[in-house]
């Protein structure tokens, strides 16, 4: 994955800027060790307490060969229309994490995605924003580099 210059002025970069601030409360008042229902419980209430538009657990329409197909996938968030965020709760963030969340970046024609690991020490170390551009994908920041 070939990154690119983070941009500041890139109208995802505050709606990012706060779903990240909403987990780092969430992972500073519960830590890690929980399942990933319990933070996405508490980051709903966080976003909400930010006034942040979302929808949680939104079905992900999958077509193959102009045929839709009912596969039950589901998001956990999709922020303001524009910024899918997957919850994971793992020992530590694995290639198909990223995959998984590269998929339904483009499945949803979604520019930004960001990934969530709440089962490290500092939230920092659990986030990965993913960028889709023209049906490609780039990584634009590791946040958070996990450690082994």
């Amino acid at each position: 994955m070939t990154a690119v210059a983070f941009d500041p002025n890139h109208p995802t970069t505050k709606i990012t800027e706060t779903v990240i601030g909403a987990a780092i409360e969430v992972h500073r008042e519960l830590g890690p060790g929980l399942l990933e229902s319990a933070y996405q419980a508490c980051l709903e209430y966080e976003l909400g307490q930010r006034h942040v538009k979302f929808s949680r657990q939104v079905p992900l329409p999958v077509t193959y060969r102009n045929v839709r197909v009912h596969c039950g996938y589901r998001l956990d968030f999709f922020v303001e229309d524009r910024v899918i965020v997957e919850v994971k709760s793992v020992e530590q963030l694995a290639p198909i994490h990223s995959a998984q969340l590269i998929t339904y970046l483009k499945l949803m024609r979604c520019p930004v995605g960001l990934l969530l690991n709440f089962n490290v020490t500092a939230m920092h170390r659990g986030i990965r924003r993913l960028e889709n551009r023209h049906g490609s994908h780039r990584e634009i920041r590791e946040i958070g580099e996990e450690t082994q």
